[in-house]
């Protein structure tokens, strides 16, 4: 069971809202970022109380308001913010003032370097993958789940910030967010059959526990690591919290047997970027 927090996240709180900050964006104010808790929100159980997806059952109004906090825990407007419809893919879409809208098509990364665009992805186990690249002002944030880990979403999504906004690997800083951890993560051959096709010395990513050759436990942390380190990523922060051990603080789709809201991350550019 994981239960140490990472000295690499600090706790915060903002507009009476706890979320979680890195160390490592402190010295770039024009950067404005969060990754929140399930805590602080209006949402009845069982998605209680920040749950900030529409998808899952809970009241709308309730989500609206929830999401309403949130961005103003981060000084922005709803209308800044910039979602997609996740599809467990590799899909990384650029956004742009020219094309910004609240909710783009199905991807699961989306990229920017222009100030005043918020992007705003919920989860509930998979991986929230951060990106900043503080040389050429650019930010990403991709979803990856162990179907778009096996897709590689956190290699497309570095290529996708150097092909489209001009970043360099060496340069981009990439988060490696609260997710559902080895210790809590038990998967079957189909995950087993993938990570094979995917990875070199796939084996080291699982856990076999009493005996069971069947299933495993599976390091999806160390697959991004892996996958963020061979697309020329050098600075990769681990925040080390898991979601199905943390349901105190995150909402886990697998330790809450399906029946449970999604937390937020956030990250945009002020106009002053």
């Amino acid at each position: 069971m994981i239960h140490s927090v990472s000295n690499s996240v600090y706790s915060t709180i903002s507009q009476n809202l706890p979320f979680y900050r890195l160390h490592n964006f402190d010295p770039y104010p024009y950067l404005e970022h969060a990754i929140f808790t399930r805590n602080g929100g209006v949402s009845q159980a069982p998605f209680r109380s920040l749950n900030l997806s529409t998808s899952v059952g809970d009241s709308l109004q309730a989500v609206k308001q929830n999401v309403r906090h949130a961005c103003q825990a981060v000084n922005a407007t709803l209308n800044q913010t910039v979602s997609c419809h996740l599809i467990h893919g590799a899909d990384v879409l650029t956004i742009n003032k020219a094309n910004r809208q609240q909710v783009m098509g199905q991807a699961d990364g989306l990229i920017t370097s222009d100030p005043n665009i918020y992007l705003f992805l919920r989860f509930g186990d998979c991986t929230p993958l951060i990106f900043f690249d503080p040389i050429q002002h650019a930010i990403g944030l991709t979803h990856a789940g162990w179907r778009g880990t096996m897709k590689n979403a956190a290699g497309a999504t570095v290529r996708a910030m150097v092909n489209q906004l001009g970043c360099r690997p060496k340069n981009i800083m990439a988060v490696i967010g609260p997710a559902i951890g080895p210790c809590c993560y038990e998967v079957g051959q189909d995950v087993i059959a993938a990570a094979t096709e995917t990875f070199v010395d796939s084996a080291s990513l699982f856990t076999h526990r009493n005996g069971n050759v069947d299933h495993a436990h599976f390091d999806m942390w160390e697959a991004n690591r892996r996958q963020l380190a061979a697309a020329g990523v050098e600075q990769i922060i681990q925040t080390g919290l898991c979601t199905a051990c943390r349901t105190d603080e995150f909402f886990s789709h697998r330790a809450e047997k399906g029946s449970t809201g999604r937390f937020g991350v956030i990250i945009g550019l002020k106009g002053d970027a």
